[in-house]
């Protein structure tokens, strides 16, 4: 909703002639204020022919005998109320308002757990600066993309942790993601059913209508206490959507190690388990060898997994063009009094 506010000081108040206030308002025939131009272009008119058809006493004074004091201003006192009455005029016209409107927006939204792997074997240069960073700045874009899905995440290597809860705070969710290395899980190996597991016990309590899990690797499971497939039956029973995605080419990949040296090591992905895994969940199984294809395969579940967001907008309009109206009142009544009473001849003398 804007922070709008809508005015209850009287027509009267002094708060009106704040300059601040009036930029707030809108108006529901802009138009009208052109008329504006014309109010001081008519009493110019007026003055003007004055001077040439007021007539005139041939008085001579000498220089500096002529005599200054208030009446002198006075003079211009009935057309200068005469001008505010017709330009506050032409503003209420106008019809100042404020407008509040209240979006609300509501979808059933989707509970989404990213579980990533940080085994050594991420560490390869296969993809740029490497698999692991690659996909966490990949998991970053893919948050970006969402709005009012919880989302939480998971890491493993030898063993797994829950590392984010459900959550829409995005800005946190990047800060895990920020703090996110291979010290994080000391113990070595690939433990991709323990990881589907920790995902499974953090969905078990989800009310959302659509649950998802995001798995990503690039090795065989060969750590944990949990195999894989009965990982993702478990996951099955509480109705919970599993993608698989498989990082990394097969064969000798170039590998920092923890002193900085760079060497070719093996690399190999137990593709059948992850094909089994996201076939039991009832999602799909990708394989990719690059960062482009990393961020295509995450664009397409982006697609996928999307909920309907109904939004409903109330406006709640209120004019105000009775502040000016009054003020243009108070001042053509004082343009009035001025003309039509004694006061007149001491402003005409």
């Amino acid at each position: 909703m804007e922070d709008v506010q809508h005015y209850i000081d009287p027509w009267y108040s002094s708060a009106w002639w704040s300059i601040e206030r009036w930029q707030g308002f809108t108006y529901e025939w802009p138009w009208v204020l052109y008329f504006l131009i014309a109010v001081p272009l008519l009493f110019a008119l007026r003055w003007v022919l004055r001077y040439y058809t007021n007539q005139r006493l041939p008085v001579a004074l000498v220089k500096g005998e002529a005599p200054q004091d208030y009446s002198t201003w006075l003079r211009v006192l009935p057309d200068v109320l005469m001008a505010l009455g017709l330009a506050l005029a032409v503003v209420a016209l106008a019809r100042p308002q404020i407008t509040q409107e209240l979006v609300e927006e509501y979808s059933e939204g989707i509970d989404i757990v990213l579980v990533l792997d940080i085994s050594e074997s991420m560490r390869a240069e296969d993809f740029q600066p490497n698999r692991l960073e690659a996909a966490k700045e990949t998991a970053r874009k893919f948050i970006e993309g969402r709005s009012q899905d919880r989302i939480g995440l998971v890491i493993f290597s030898g063993d797994a942790l829950s590392l984010a809860p459900l959550t829409t705070d995005y800005d946190l969710l990047n800060s895990f993601i920020d703090q996110i290395d291979f010290s994080l899980i000391p113990k070595g190996g690939t433990a991709i059913g323990s990881a589907l597991g920790v995902a499974t016990n953090r969905m078990r309590e989800s009310e959302a209508d659509t649950k998802v899990v995001i798995l990503l690797s690039d090795g065989d499971n060969t750590a944990g206490n949990l195999d894989p497939v009965t990982a993702a039956n478990l996951a099955h029973a509480y109705e919970i959507k599993i993608y698989t995605i498989g990082i990394g080419r097969d064969g000798m990949v170039p590998v920092v190690d923890n002193f900085g040296i760079t060497r070719m090591a093996p690399s190999s992905l137990d593709e059948t388990t992850l094909r089994e895994i996201a076939k039991i969940g009832e999602g799909e199984f990708y394989r990719v060898s690059n960062n482009a294809a990393l961020e295509e395969v995450f664009s397409r579940i982006d697609r996928y997994e999307r909920t309907e967001i109904k939004v409903t907008r109330y406006e709640d309009t209120r004019d105000y063009y009775h502040v000016p109206l009054g003020w243009a009142i108070v001042f053509l009544l004082g343009w009035l009094f001025t003309k039509s009473t004694v006061l007149t001849n001491v402003l005409q003398d």
